[in-house]
């Protein structure tokens, strides 16, 4: 009863004119550039970001929400009808949906990833409303040195499930907890690696590294690769799924649902790890694996519902225990920050109206995802054919103001720049630039909960250890990094990100 009730309030903060406006915005937005391909959630909620500075909480984070899976969604149309995955977690759509596409489906192709992406979406905003009470009452029993180490059980598992190189991600995680240093000592007043520029004695913000590093240099790099346009695919045909079709993708459909849903509430898990997974798991079980990569629809709706399970499923421990575990976890934990609310277990109690008001909102966004994208698909084709170079110049121009926003100093631009250009640099080496924003925002609270466990056991280091919970989660963080050094286990992570011919 308690669950319902706290379920109507959410829905009565979630239908008001202001929050219905900018959940609708954020899905909007999110589907606009969730087409675009070349830039995906992180970069988006990175530029925006500005945006939800002078909205009220509860309306800022529902419009953030609604263009993280908005953009989900976005991604999925350029991959059926381009061939081009407008964001990484679509890449895996492209295999059988734009097949569908090349076979007269692409109607069918598009309606079949908003059917499961509804159903996923549904699905995990229950499972959040059902789970996060329990374990936020779980987190209350968290102490100082509890916090320390599930923070670097975090990190250590964002490295460890997501893509890209094993050393150059613990390199940039390492980084951003440095930058976190950067700024004036809480409980010291000293000013700490500030190399006497006033400006950064009230340290780096993260807005401008996220702005820098995602959207900048998202933008260099698709402005130096040659502008290859694919034929796109005018013909959608029937947006209605054949009988077949249908009975095919419905049980991978629950599949991805619950698949999605376990794996986005795991560090680094995610949207990204949900569609290869559940792809993999599809061809595994079906009794014909030789038409995937040939239009099945188990291999399109498949990892469509696992994408969207695992986006929204990886709000669960950033609303329970304040614990970004992806890039766009730590950007919503920084919007929650400068609107002085700290992320953890105290959020439900003393902003219910903000809770519940996210989680109820997420059922709504998901609805007007599909009412949106159906029937604005002719627009989206058009979208496609803009040149990227108009298209960029914009988005820089909007950047850079949102960025003077901030704190109105021209100084952030300078910082936003040079952030840009280590950004581009970085890719071109191959470092990806999540893990290091996860440092940043992590570092600050991993430091403070460090200190105040060392405060409360007069300097004894052995409290890490001594406490049952923290010296678990200590374990098994150290169990991750055993298992991921091991040669067999990291063959077979770096095969879970390789596409499947």
């Amino acid at each position: 009863m308690e669950l319902l009730q706290n379920l109507m309030m959410g829905f009565s903060v979630a239908f008001t004119p202001e929050n219905l406006t900018y959940a609708f915005l954020g899905c909007l937005l999110g589907t606009l550039v969730g087409v675009l391909p070349g830039l995906g959630p992180v970069p988006t909620i990175a530029m925006l970001l500005p945006i939800t500075y002078v909205l009220p909480p509860t309306a800022g984070l529902i419009m953030l929400a609604g263009i993280y899976y908005g953009t989900q969604y976005g991604g999925s149309t350029t991959a059926i009808l381009v061939n081009l995955p407008g964001e990484t977690s679509a890449v895996v759509t492209v295999l059988d949906g734009h097949q569908m596409a090349r076979n007269g489906r692409a109607g069918a192709a598009l309606s079949l990833a908003a059917i499961g992406s509804f159903f996923a979406g549904s699905v995990a905003t229950v499972l959040i409303a059902a789970f996060a009470p329990p374990l936020a009452e779980v987190a209350f029993a968290f102490g100082p040195a509890e916090y320390f180490s599930l923070m670097a059980l975090g990190l250590i598992g964002a490295v460890v499930l997501a893509s890209g190189s094993l050393p150059k991600a613990i390199c940039m995680i390492l980084l951003g907890l440095l930058l976190g240093m950067v700024g004036t000592d809480v409980n010291s007043g000293v000013a700490r690696y500030d190399f006497s520029i006033p400006e950064l004695q009230d340290g780096i913000d993260f807005a401008i590294v996220a702005m820098g590093v995602f959207g900048l240099s998202e933008i260099m790099s698709n402005l130096e690769q040659k502008e290859n346009r694919v034929e796109i695919t005018d013909k959608v045909g029937s947006l209605y799924p054949s009988r077949q079709e249908f009975r095919e993708a419905a049980p991978a459909i629950v599949r991805g649902t619950a698949l999605g849903s376990a794996l986005g509430i795991l560090p680094g898990g995610g949207s990204v790890l949900s569609a290869f997974a559940s792809y993999t798991l599809e061809k595994k079980l079906s009794k014909e694996p030789e038409r995937f990569g040939k239009g099945h629809p188990a291999g399109l709706a498949g990892p469509e519902s696992a994408n969207n399970a695992g986006a929204q499923t990886s709000f669960i421990p950033l609303l329970t225990l304040g614990i970004p575990g992806n890039a766009v976890m730590a950007l919503m934990v920084g919007a929650m920050t400068i609107h002085n609310i700290q992320p953890g277990p105290q959020v439900m109690s003393s902003h219910p109206e903000l809770f519940w008001g996210l989680i109820a909102s997420m059922w709504i966004g998901n609805l007007m995802l599909v009412i949106l994208n159906l029937p604005l698909i002719g627009i989206w084709v058009k979208l496609l054919r803009v040149p990227y170079r108009m298209l960029f110049p914009a988005i820089l121009v909007f950047c850079t103001i949102g960025v003077y926003s901030l704190n109105y100093n021209a100084f952030d631009i300078f910082m936003f720049a040079i952030f840009g250009i280590v950004g581009y640099v970085w890719s071109k080496l191959g470092c990806e630039g999540a893990p290091l924003l996860l440092g940043l925002v992590l570092g600050p609270m991993m430091e403070e909960n460090f200190r105040r466990a060392l405060l409360l056991s007069r300097g004894d280091f052995s409290t890490f250890v001594t406490r049952p919970l923290s010296a678990t989660l200590l374990a098994l963080a150290a169990i991750l990094l055993v298992l991921v050094a091991m040669p067999a286990l990291r063959k077979k992570r770096e095969e879970a990100f390789v596409e499947v011919d």
